[in-house]
């Protein structure tokens, strides 16, 4: 009943406070809006992963994860193939964590820790060392701030998710405030006013946002930055790399070997 199975359901009630699961994914591999029990931490050792809430979605390469408290409805998509290796934890073993989505960057202990648990059997010994295992990665789960890349969404709003939807589907339009209010069916300053309080950002940074998740997703599937760079509007790609690294903290070539700090909020 507690093999080593690729169905998230079997992880969910076993009795121990936390399962560790392998599951390897094809690029453009979606898993479709779903909840769980446990709370999750969503990791992949290849690629990048976007994982989508109603509130928006965040997008993490190689090193880092997306933290997910118990009961959010979330979904996942994949750039390039996904080694994912995934942890599902009790929401009493893990008490520092918040209650919010939060992006983690795996630090190589953390990430030689999950490897090694999703090796373990489920039914693991707590008391010998398979246990001090577990309970070693849970105390390398704690807070420090890192950038995040998120994309909010304005989940209330249905003539703002069209327009982002717009800007999604062609990130590299310049996205003027007129342009933007078109689609909406809005005046410009009914579109300002609005889109603040819907995403917390204005429209500019939130095109900025959109662009940097499409050149993410791009990156994870190996395209070159030159390419990247004009895909998201940019027209050279040093202009590109520059606003990449005011970003993100270091240029597009860099980021998915860039493991930086254990933690970041996402709010």
């Amino acid at each position: 009943m507690y093999g080593k199975s690729e169905n998230r359901d079997d992880y969910q009630h076993v009795p121990r406070p936390l399962a560790a699961m392998a599951r390897d994914l094809p690029d453009g591999h979606r898993i479709p809006p779903h909840r769980h029990v446990r709370a999750q931490l969503i990791y992949g050792t290849t690629g990048a992963i976007t994982v989508t809430t109603a509130h928006g979605a965040w997008v993490v390469p190689a090193t880092r994860g997306v933290w997910l408290p118990p009961g959010l409805t979330h979904a996942m998509t994949c750039a390039g193939p996904v080694a994912m290796r995934t942890l599902y934890i009790e929401r009493q073993a893990a008490v520092r964590l918040p209650d919010a989505p939060t992006v983690v960057s795996v630090s190589p202990l953390l990430r030689e820790l999950i490897d090694e648990a999703t090796r373990l059997p489920v039914l693991y010994d707590r008391a010998g060392r398979d246990g001090t295992l577990m309970e070693l990665l849970l105390l390398e789960l704690a807070p420090h701030p890192v950038p995040a890349l998120h994309l909010p969404a304005p989940a209330a709003d249905t003539q703002l998710a069209e327009v982002c939807a717009a800007i999604q589907r062609r990130p590299g339009e310049r996205w003027t405030a007129a342009e933007a209010a078109a689609v909406a069916h809005l005046s410009t300053r009914s579109l300002h006013r609005r889109f603040a309080a819907a995403t917390g950002m204005g429209l500019a940074r939130w095109v900025q946002q959109a662009r940097l998740v499409h050149a993410v997703t791009l990156l994870a599937r190996g395209t070159p930055v030159t390419a990247v760079a004009g895909a998201v509007g940019y027209a050279t790609p040093s202009a590109f790399t520059a606003m990449f690294r005011r970003a993100l903290g270091t240029a597009p070539t860099a980021y998915f070997a860039d493991a930086g700090e254990p933690w970041a909020p996402v709010s």
